[in-house]
C-alpha cells in the first residue's frame, strides 16, 4: 500500500513540474520568439506606448472618430464582463432595443437599409472590427468633424480594410483603432482628443 502511495505522489509530482511548469514555459518561450506580437496581446503601439489591442475592441465616441459596433460587455467594452445580452430572437426587449437604435442610426446617416452590425451587439462585446458598410455610413460624420473631404476618410478605411482569411473565410473587416490612429495621423482636428489617449470603457 505504502509503495503504491509513494508511486502515485511521484508520478503525480513529476506530471505537475512537466506539464504545469515545464510545457507552459516551453510553449510560452516558442510562442515569443515565433509570434512575439501575438504572444504579447497584438498590442498595438504608438509613440512607444500601448493604446490598445488590435483584437480588442475600445470604445469610440468623438464624432470624429469611427466608432465600433454596440456593445454589450459591462457598460460597453469592458473586457473584465466581456459577453453578450443573452437576449433571443423572441426577445420583446431586444426587439425594441434593435427599434429604437436603427430609428436613431437611420435617422442620423440617411440610410434606409443597415448593415446587421450597426445596430447588433457581438457575442464577446469586444469585437475590433465593423464591417466595410457600417464604416462606410460613418464616413460623412467622420469627415465633417475633422474637416476633410469624405474620399479622404474613405481612402484611410479602405487601406485599414482585411479582406476574407483564405479569400473564402469570414468576412471583408476594417479594424477600428486602426482607422482612428491613420485619421490622428492624416487629419488631425482642432478639439478632437487623439486615439492615444482613448482609453477602454469600463
Amino acid at each position: 500500500m505504502l509503495s503504491q502511495l509513494r508511486a502515485a505522489a511521484t508520478l503525480l509530482g513529476l506530471l505537475t513540474v512537466l506539464l504545469g511548469l515545464l510545457y507552459p514555459a516551453a510553449m510560452t518561450a516558442i510562442a515569443g520568439a515565433a509570434m512575439p506580437a501575438q504572444a504579447h496581446g497584438s498590442l498595438v503601439m504608438r509613440d512607444g506606448r500601448p493604446v490598445g489591442s488590435s483584437l480588442i475592441g475600445q470604445a469610440f465616441t468623438q464624432p470624429g472618430y469611427l466608432q465600433g459596433r454596440p456593445s454589450a460587455a459591462g457598460n460597453g467594452y469592458d473586457a473584465s464582463a466581456s459577453s453578450g445580452t443573452n437576449l433571443g430572437p423572441t426577445s420583446a426587449k431586444l426587439a425594441e432595443r434593435l427599434k429604437t437604435d436603427g430609428d436613431a442610426m437611420r435617422q442620423a446617416t440617411g440610410a434606409v437599409i443597415l448593415p446587421a452590425d450597426a445596430i447588433t451587439t457581438s457575442g464577446s462585446g469586444l469585437d475590433p472590427d465593423v464591417s466595410p458598410a457600417f464604416a462606410e455610413l460613418q464616413v460623412a460624420r467622420i469627415a465633417q468633424a475633422r474637416g476633410v473631404q469624405a474620399d479622404a476618410v474613405r481612402g484611410i478605411i479602405a487601406a485599414n480594410t482585411t479582406g476574407r482569411t483564405l479569400a473564402v473565410l469570414g468576412e471583408p473587416r476594417v479594424n477600428v483603432l486602426a482607422v482612428n490612429l491613420a485619421l490622428d495621423a492624416a487629419a488631425p482636428a482642432a478639439g478632437i482628443p487623439t486615439a492615444s489617449a482613448a482609453t477602454p470603457a469600463n
